[in-house]
């Protein structure tokens, strides 16, 4: 079997971390700041699939089974995509509650109006 199928997805998450990454780089509104960094976010969640993915293997679940009689994927990487999940949406409500404050306190969301924090 070629290499070329196991590549797909590391090239998904660089290119959905990349259209992420371009949204964060041209918005002008705070709101769809934190929504490209979710984007960004959802890159890793791909990318830790990517990783603990093996052909022919099932889900590490050993209640009828010997371990070790057939391949199972790795539960590391399945906890760890899980925690990115509630990092990730964590991350979000909060910029979001930052974004409702900014709003509150300033009358606007777009960073270029917002002159009062500038250094």
């Amino acid at each position: 079997m070629t290499a070329v199928p196991h590549v797909l997805p590391y090239l998904v998450a660089v290119w959905v971390f990349l259209a992420g990454a371009y949204g964060l780089a041209t918005s002008r509104n705070l709101i769809h700041a934190v929504g490209c960094l979710s984007v960004c976010q959802a890159a890793t969640y791909v990318l830790l699939l990517a990783v603990g993915y093996r052909d022919g293997a099932t889900a590490p679940v050993f209640s009828d089974v010997e371990p070790g009689t057939r391949p199972v994927v790795d539960p590391v990487v399945q906890a760890l995509a899980l925690t990115d999940v509630v990092v990730g949406a964590t991350v979000t409500a909060l910029l979001l509650a930052l974004v409702v404050q900014v709003a509150k306190r300033h009358g606007t969301v777009d960073p270029d109006e917002l002159t009062e924090l500038r250094g």
